[in-house]
């Protein structure tokens, strides 16, 4: 069955040949929701396709977070939760994820099974991805008990990613961490990734410029997510910034279509 969301995308994906994702983190000890708030309506402004809601960790109510973030815009909010409390029934749709080369069972399946009632029951759209930490991993490692691939093994992920498709997921997310150095998940991974199989390939961390995202998408990428540069960068220049990546990001995605 497919959903609104996931329509959406899969037709974006067709007529524009790759997307922009911003991800917010309404973590209130970094942040207020207002400035989130303000974060996503100058992402929309600024052309992403979709707001992605989440984090490593998330502290406070993530309900009223959801259901402010989502009333202030109108392209998809989709949440991608670090654990079950990242749950909401607020949001347009959701990444139900696993984390396939984690060292720790709960990460793969014991956390999808302890949050799956909940996501039935509310009837929220709900996206099968498989999720691949790259070296460094960040955060997302450490939370995740993560084996980060190699950054220099693009072999390595290219088989996790042929089996997440082979299980029926619908898409790939190779991620390097939040705030990673170096441009984000190296080009030659993405391509061998993108190479051996069908389903989109997203890709996030350490992407702050629009060289880095446009490799992404040169290199097979569908969607490429920012996060920590809109936290740092959209309300200091109004998204202006923003809007000359994703134009070049679209102009990239363009050539594929």
């Amino acid at each position: 069955m497919t959903g609104k969301v996931w329509n959406y995308i899969t037709d974006k994906l067709s007529t524009e040949g790759a997307c922009h994702f911003s991800l917010l983190d309404p973590d209130p000890l970094s942040t207020t929701i207002e400035d989130v708030v303000e974060q996503a309506k100058l992402a929309e402004k600024a052309g992403s396709d979709a707001i992605m809601i989440g984090g490593s960790t998330i502290f406070g109510v993530i309900d009223d977070s959801v259901r402010k973030l989502s009333e202030a815009v109108d392209i998809p909010t989709i949440l991608f939760p670090g654990n079950i409390t990242g749950v909401s029934e607020h949001a347009d749709a959701m990444f139900f994820m696993t984390l396939l080369n984690s060292t720790n069972p709960y990460w793969i399946i014991g956390a999808q099974a302890l949050a799956a009632p909940k996501v039935k029951l509310t009837g929220i759209e709900a996206i099968p991805m498989a999720y691949l930490l790259v070296a460094p991993g960040k955060t997302a490692s450490w939370v995740g008990d993560a084996k980060p691939f190699p950054r220099d093994k693009p072999k390595l992920p290219a088989m996790y990613a042929i089996a997440a498709e082979l299980l029926g997921l619908k898409l790939v997310y190779l991620e390097a961490g939040s705030g990673a150095e170096g441009g984000g998940v190296p080009p030659q991974m993405i391509a061998t990734v993108s190479q051996f199989i069908d389903i989109p390939v997203i890709t996030g961390g350490g992407f702050n410029d629009a060289k880095s995202v446009v490799s992404a998408v040169e290199a097979g990428a569908s969607i490429v997510v920012q996060g920590t540069y809109i936290e740092k960068q959209v309300q200091k220049d109004k998204g202006k910034g923003l809007e000359v990546i994703i134009k070049a990001l679209k102009e990239a995605g363009a050539k594929r279509v």
